[in-house]
């Protein structure tokens, strides 16, 4: 080997070695705004039949069509936002007075008609219990930080930030709408270089679970939190408007969302307000749930032909894992998996498949 002449196999190695510093690096330097840029793609691809019409209206001018649509987007989103949080911010400060005056106070006596409740007895005992240690429950509270205002300041510094990559996915979502079908194209490329032909099919379900997703899971949840807080509000619940925005919180995990409208149709049965209490639930059960036990199964399990039950577990695995975002990133990641399995099965040969089936027929202990 002559001494200028590098081996290729050392070339080799070290290209792979600068591509992995270089896009490496420009990961590690976006991975701040990773959150941020997916909520813009996903909302992007959500409404971009809408800006596709509204460039042609516009007669093909796609900066003027892409803001235009930014801005709907923003007004869209950030009106009913800014509503849900200012009545939600007076409900939290009515909650935390009433929280401050159980720490200091105790909690109040049980209402009569709760005695009368059949097999009431251990409910009773274990209230009672608690109402007698006073001392017990004050530091129950302060541990849970409720009447703690460097906390709320923490809740405020929270919201400031989630509003900073509001900003951020609006901002790139203007970009999006005027090079999205560049970028998708380009991408699509590369895939298909790496996966050959099966790269469309991993995109077009990719695709169909998003949309899915946001329509399945979100708006349903958004739905919910509307409807029940309307239920609130008729039943004379306090603090409505932030009862309803839990419930759409927790509605974003599928039949979870009943055990609020249960809950507080409890509370208000056991403050003697029979009547409340009956239509509450007889709203949640007959209106509500129709919601969450017909609408999103179909809205999701319909297009992606991915049973319910799994979109269920990989919205919960992607929560726990990602958080916030990874109620889409869980059930596209499922997707392609599933795509990828499919694809699998289609192109497996009959001979091999009665091949594998006869070897597990002799390992169980069949006929060989």
């Amino acid at each position: 080997m002559s001494p200028g002449i590098v081996p290729p196999h050392v070339r080799r190695n070290a290209a792979i070695a600068f591509l992995a510093i270089v896009f490496g690096s420009t990961l590690w330097l976006l991975s701040p705004f990773f959150a941020a840029l997916a909520w813009a793609g996903i909302l992007a691809y959500v409404t971009w039949p809408l800006y596709v019409r509204l460039e042609r209206r516009l007669a093909g001018r796609e900066a003027l069509a892409a803001f235009l649509m930014s801005v709907g987007v923003t007004v869209t989103l950030l009106a009913p936002l800014a509503w849900v949080t200012l009545s939600v911010a007076g409900d939290v400060a009515s909650a935390s007075a009433v929280i401050r005056q159980i720490a200091e106070n105790g909690m109040p006596p049980l209402p009569p008609a709760v005695h009368d409740w059949p097999t009431a007895g251990w409910l009773v005992a274990q209230y009672m219990q608690i109402q007698a240690d006073p001392a017990w429950l004050q530091a129950r509270i302060e541990a849970a930080g409720l009447t703690d205002p460097e906390n709320w300041k923490s809740v405020i510094g929270g919201l400031g930030r989630n509003l900073a990559k509001f900003g951020l996915a609006v901002f790139a979502l203007f970009f999006l709408y005027r090079h999205g079908a560049h970028l998708l194209a380009q991408f699509g490329r590369i895939l298909a270089h790496w996966l050959g032909k099966a790269a469309r099919g991993y995109l077009d379900s990719v695709g169909i679970t998003v949309r899915a997703v946001v329509f399945g899971i979100v708006l349903t949840a958004l739905i919910q939190g509307i409807l029940t807080g309307l239920g609130y509000w008729v039943a004379g619940v306090p603090a409505p408007a932030l009862w309803g925005a839990v419930t759409a919180l927790v509605s974003l995990i599928p039949f979870v969302g009943p055990v609020v409208w249960i809950g507080l149709s409890l509370v208000l049965l056991a403050q003697g307000e029979t009547s409340a209490a009956i239509g509450l639930i007889l709203w949640g059960a007959l209106v509500v749930s129709w919601v969450d036990n017909l609408i999103r199964p179909l809205a999701i399990s319909g297009p992606t032909r991915i049973p319910f039950l799994l979109v269920f577990l990989a919205v919960l695995g992607g929560l726990n894992s990602f958080g916030l975002i990874g109620m889409f990133l869980g059930p596209v990641l499922l997707a392609v998996s599933l795509a990828i399995w499919r694809e699998w099965l289609e192109h497996a040969g009959d001979a091999t498949g009665t091949k594998i089936a006869t070897s597990a027929g002799s390992w169980l202990g069949g006929d060989s």
